[in-house]
């Protein structure tokens, strides 16, 4: 059942971390609901399998971008030199977005921690959360509806590169979606809606990465500690692979899907899981 379960889990992830739907609320949603108490699943260990298998997901995918945009980042440094070069200016408009969020990362990880990987989690904390997936959920749907999406992935500015970071340190929250905060600024600053998820796949990577990093110093002192299960250690590969194997594929077909289509869908799925949310909140006491 622990292997169906982090197969589940995993699939989960790899979608809700780049649809704007929230991977964090989700995967405190899921075992909530269904009532999965195994700790091995709420486990740093597996925390850190699922994060590194959404980033091999986005490294893989956009191979060729990350290439590019790494060379033209140290040429930059090198030379002392942005240019014109629009690799160049991509590069650092990543790490100016990543900046606003690497810092509430940093300040907010822990406090978030307490309120919603606690077991059981508090009703407070699941009613808190269904309210922050309705209000990113209302603020995407006017975002999407009202602005012009007229702006191309060449014409992002510095400024939507920090008003995109900006929105993404409201991640931390969970129910708010990393996402779902950097494509609904995307789409308010006037960006198309393929720019958008595209800057906020290419803006995911760093982040990721920085997560997995710390949760992997943390898992090795575990480790050294003799503090991981067995069982974690089994379900590990399986939360890797899952995940990376079903982002790489989000990724491809929600990005073909927003060539042609509103982020409707997810507006209302947000709407809908909010709902469920609260009622079963309210139902259990």
């Amino acid at each position: 059942m622990l292997i169906i379960q982090s197969i589940i889990l995993g699939i989960v992830q790899g979608l809700a971390e780049f649809i704007p739907i929230s991977s964090s609320a989700h995967l405190v949603i899921v075992p909530w609901l269904f009532g999965w108490n195994n700790p091995a699943l709420t486990s740093l260990t597996f925390d850190v399998a699922l994060h590194l298998g959404t980033l091999l997901a986005v490294l893989v995918f956009f191979a060729s971008d990350w290439g590019r945009l790494i060379s033209a980042w140290f040429r930059s440094i090198v030379q002392f030199k942005i240019g014109d070069d629009p690799d160049r200016r991509m590069a650092w408009f990543i790490v100016l977005a990543c900046i606003p969020g690497g810092v509430s990362g940093l300040l907010l990880e822990s406090k978030i921690s307490e309120a919603f990987h606690s077991n059981p989690i508090p009703r407070g904390s699941m009613l808190f959360m269904a309210g922050a997936i309705a209000a990113l959920a209302l603020l995407l749907w006017l975002a999407d509806r009202f602005a012009r999406h007229q702006r191309n992935f060449g014409q992002i500015k510095a400024r939507d590169a920090l008003y995109i970071g900006i929105a993404q340190a409201f991640a931390v929250i969970p129910g708010v979606s990393r996402s779902g905060s950097t494509i609904t600024a995307g789409l308010a600053l006037g960006l198309d809606r393929e720019t958008s998820a595209r800057f906020s796949f290419l803006l995911s990577a760093p982040i990721i990465a920085g997560a997995g990093l710390k949760s992997l110093y943390d898992l090795f002192k575990q480790i050294r500690a003799g503090a991981v299960a067995g069982t974690e250690l089994v379900i590990f590969p399986i939360g890797f692979l899952v995940a990376a194997i079903s982002g790489f594929l989000c990724i491809k077909y929600l990005l073909a899907y927003l060539k042609k289509h509103s982020t409707a869908v997810f507006v209302w799925y947000r709407f809908a899981l909010a709902a469920l949310v609260l009622i079963v909140a309210l139902i259990r006491g």
